[in-house]
C-alpha cells in the first residue's frame, strides 16, 4: 500500500478551499501552511495567461526528511504516508533543508516541524483527506497508488503525469496532470516585488528594470525591463531561509576547537620538548572553551532546545547531526584527557595526540556530510571538497588562535610559535586552492549555478571577496609572506584569518538557501 495524491491542474480554479479545508482541519496558524496554490502569469496584455499549481508535501518513497530528522520525528508509516510526531522534534529545521519542496515549516504556537501528513487521522477512519472533500472542481484526488482499481492509480497509469524536481531522487508520490512546466522549477520564475493589479500604466511595473541617472538609455520605455517570455511568480506564500548566523557561527566556532588541537598535536607529535607545555596546556583549554560555545550555539538554534537531549535518548543514527553529536562528544572527552596529561605529567602520550587529532579532523569534517544531506540545497551537495575545506579551514583557525594566544602571553618570544606560522601558511595557501577549486568546477545543477552566481557576482559578492577572501586569506598570506618572524604582524594577520573565516561562514551558509525551492 502506498497512499499518494494526483493534482489535475487542468481542472484546478484556484479558489484555494484546499488550503482553508487543510489550515481549517489541523488548526495550522497564520502565516504557514501545509498546502498553498501559487500563481504565475505568462505573457504580455492581451496575450497573457494564468497559471495554478497545488504545493505541499510529496510523501517520497525515498524522503530526505526522514533520513536527516535526528530524532525520528519524522518517519515512514506502512501505508507509504510520511508522518511526523511532534512529541519528538527539537526544532533543529534540518527536515526544512532536506526537503526539496519548502513542505516543511515550524509551527509558531509550538515550536515543532510540521506539514502535510495526508489526513493521516482521517485515512485511519476510511475518510479522504480534507482536501480532497472541499475540492469544487475534484482536481484533487487521493488513494493506493497501488492498487490498480483506485483512481489516483488508474490516472498515473493512462495520463501524462509529472513530478517535481525527479532528478532528487526522492521518489514523490505527489502527481501533477496538466501543470505549466515553469511552476515545477521555481528557479525558473521571475519573481516580482509588486502586487498584481496594482501597478498603474503610466509608470514603470515595479517588476521593470529601474534606469538610473547617468545612464546612456535612461530615456528608455517605462517597461523596458519587461520580458514577456519570462514566466512571472505573482502569487506565492513566504519561506524564509531557515538556517541564519548561529549555524555560520557554529562552523566557525568548531574549526577553532578542532584546528587548535590538530594544529598542536602537529607540533607536538613525538618532541615532548619542555617548551612546549605551555601549548600542550594551552591548546586543550581553548578548545574546550570553544567546543562549548559550539554546543550552545547548536542548542539555542533549536526551537525546542528543552529537547536537546532527544540527540541521544531518541537518535536516528542515519543523521549526522546524530553521528556529529556523538563525534563532538568523543573529541571533548579526548580533550580532557589530553589536559590531564598536560597538567599532571611532563609529556602527552604519542596515542592520545594522533587519536586527538583524528577526532579533531572528524570534528571538523562531519558538516560536510550534515549539509549535504540537505538534498535541498544543491550548493551544499560537493561534500568532499567541503570536506576538505573545512579541514582547512581547522588547520587555518586554529593555528590563527594558537598564534594570537602566544603572542598576548608573550611577544617578546618569537621562538615559542615555533612551526605554527608555517602550519598557517601552508593551510591558508591549500585553503586558498580548494575555495578556486571549488568555484571553477562547473556546478551540477543550474539551482546550484544560481547560487554561486549569488556568491560570486551577485548581493553576496562584495563581501565575499572582500572581507572572505581579500581578508581573510589574499592578505594574511601577503603579510606572512613579507613580515615573517615578526610576531606582531603575525597576529594581525591571524586576526585577519579569523575574521575572513567567519564571514566565508555566514556567506557559504547564506548563499546555499538564496534559491527557492518551491
Amino acid at each position: 500500500m502506498r497512499y499518494g495524491f494526483v493534482i489535475d491542474q487542468n481542472r484546478c480554479i484556484g479558489c484555494h478551499a484546499c488550503t482553508v479545508a487543510c489550515k481549517e482541519e489541523h488548526q495550522v496558524p497564520l502565516g504557514v501552511f501545509r498546502t498553498w496554490v501559487k500563481y504565475v502569469e505568462k505573457g504580455e496584455y492581451p496575450h497573457t495567461s494564468r497559471h495554478f499549481g497545488v504545493m505541499r508535501c510529496n510523501h517520497c518513497d525515498s524522503a530526505p526528511c526522514v533520513t536527516i530528522c535526528p530524532t525520528q520525528a519524522l518517519y515512514r508509516r506502512s501505508d507509504g504516508i510520511i508522518d511526523f510526531d511532534n512529541q519528538r522534534c527539537i526544532g533543529c529545521k534540518s527536515c526544512m533543508q532536506a526537503c526539496p519542496y519548502d513542505a516543511l515549516y515550524i509551527d509558531p504556537n509550538n515550536n515543532t516541524a510540521a506539514k502535510c501528513n495526508f489526513c493521516a487521522h482521517r485515512v485511519e477512519a476510511n475518510l479522504e483527506p480534507a482536501c480532497v472533500i472541499v475540492c469544487p472542481t475534484q482536481a484533487i484526488l487521493a488513494g493506493d497508488l497501488d492498487d490498480p482499481s483506485s483512481k489516483v492509480a488508474r490516472t498515473v497509469v493512462t495520463q501524462n503525469v509529472s513530478v517535481r524536481k525527479p532528478e532528487k531522487g526522492t521518489e514523490p508520490k505527489l502527481y501533477y496532470v496538466g501543470i505549466e512546466r515553469d511552476l515545477l522549477r521555481p528557479a525558473r520564475l521571475s519573481r516580482q516585488n509588486g502586487y498584481a493589479f496594482a501597478d498603474r500604466h503610466d509608470q514603470p511595473p515595479h517588476h521593470a528594470k529601474t534606469a538610473r541617472v547617468g545612464d546612456r538609455d535612461h530615456h528608455r520605455p517605462a517597461n523596458a525591463g519587461f520580458d514577456p517570455s519570462v514566466t512571472r511568480e505573482v502569487y506565492d506564500v513566504a519561506h524564509p531561509a531557515p538556517w541564519g548566523w548561529k549555524i555560520a557561527a557554529y562552523l566557525w566556532t568548531k574549526s577553532i576547537a578542532a584546528g587548535v588541537m590538530m594544529v598542536a598535536a602537529i607540533v607536538m607529535a613525538g618532541t615532548g620538548r619542555p617548551s612546549m607545555r605551555s601549548l600542550s596546556l594551552a591548546s586543550p583549554m581553548i578548545a574546550l572553551a570553544a567546543l562549548a560555545i559550539t554546543m550552545a550555539l547548536l542548542v539555542f538554534d533549536l526551537k525546542r532546545p528543552d529537547r536537546f537531549y532527544y540527540l541521544l535518548t531518541k537518535p536516528n543514527f542515519r543523521s549526522w547531526l546524530v553521528i556529529g553529536a556523538y563525534i563532538l562528544m568523543a573529541f571533548g572527552a579526548l580533550c580532557v584527557v589530553w589536559l590531564l596529561y598536560a597538567a599532571f605529567s611532563s609529556t602527552v602520550p604519542d596515542g592520545v595526540l594522533l587519536l586527538t587529532a583524528l577526532l579533531g579532523a572528524a570534528s571538523a569534517c562531519y558538516s560536510a556530510f550534515l549539509f549535504a544531506q540537505a538534498k535541498g540545497r544543491d550548493f551544499w551537495q560537493s561534500k568532499w571538497i567541503f570536506c576538505w575545506q573545512l579541514l582547512m579551514q581547522a588547520l587555518v583557525a586554529g593555528s590563527a588562535t594558537l598564534i594570537i594566544g602566544m603572542v598576548i602571553v608573550d611577544p617578546t618570544m618569537p621562538y615559542v610559535l615555533g612551526p605554527i606560522p608555517s602550519v598557517l601558511f601552508m593551510s591558508l595557501v591549500l585553503g586558498l586552492l580548494a575555495l578556486l577549486l571549488e568555484l571553477v568546477i562547473p556546478q551540477r545543477s543550474q539551482d546550484a549555478k544560481r547560487a554561486q552566481k549569488t556568491l560570486l557576482e551577485g548581493e553576496l559578492s562584495r563581501r565575499f571577496w572582500f572581507s572572505a577572501v581579500g581578508l581573510g586569506l589574499v592578505a594574511p598570506i601577503s603579510l606572512f609572506l613579507f613580515s615573517h618572524p615578526d610576531p606582531l604582524a603575525l597576529a594581525v594577520g591571524a586576526v585577519l584569518v579569523l575574521y575572513g573565516l567567519l564571514w566565508f561562514e555566514f556567506l557559504w551558509v547564506k548563499a546555499g538557501q538564496s534559491v527557492p525551492l518551491s
